[in-house]
């Protein structure tokens, strides 16, 4: 399990890194999207290029993001539920959901949007609007953030059945918006 650990270690680390670059992202679009309506607004002048880099950016945040919301336990949980529950079995619900559904389902996107990179890469795609960019970039955003969040989802897994096992802490007790009620329900937790 040790080895386990330092991989997932070593996951949480690239899950940190992209995480905290994609937040320099948000600024740039904020930045491209305020210079486009000030040229338009003052210059009476556009481009599509500066519109389509707006939702390229907004996608890789997005999806190159999720991995490292995950590690943060921010994702979208059913809190009014789940503080309910054990922790153990919060855990365990947590671990069947990782195998169960959500790296079938990233590996599901990363097969399916493959094609389609490949594709526009090969053809050359460019937007059908005026001024407008090449495709596969945007496209090759969906298997590379479903790639980085199955990633973590393993490491989560690793975590998850460490814990249990007594070999790591709680890895609810950290991040996220239930960091309190995960708190509370481990003391709970302590007393049984």
């Amino acid at each position: 399990m040790g080895t386990l650990l330092r991989l997932s270690r070593l996951i949480d680390g690239l899950s940190r890194l992209v995480g905290k670059t994609t937040l320099w992202l948000v600024l740039a679009a904020s930045l491209i999207s305020a210079a486009n309506a000030i040229m338009r607004k003052a210059f009476n002048v556009s481009s599509n290029a500066y519109l389509e880099i707006q939702w390229y950016l907004f996608a890789a945040v997005f999806l190159l993001g999720a991995g490292y919301v995950l590690m943060q336990n921010a994702h979208v949980r059913i809190d009014v539920v789940a503080n309910k529950l054990k922790m153990r079995t919060r855990i365990l619900i947590d671990i069947i959901g990782i195998v169960v559904f959500l790296l079938p389902m990233c590996w599901f996107m990363i097969e399916f949007s493959w094609p389609l990179v490949r594709n526009a890469f090969v053809s050359g795609e460019v937007s059908s609007n005026a001024g407008g960019l090449i495709r596969w970039p945007v496209y090759a955003m969906v298997p590379a953030g479903f790639a980085l969040l199955a990633l973590q989802a393993v490491s989560e897994l690793i975590k998850r059945i460490a814990f249990l096992q007594g070999l790591a802490p709680n890895p609810l007790l950290r991040g996220g918006h239930d960091t309190g009620a995960a708190e509370h329900a481990a003391q709970g937790e302590a007393h049984k």
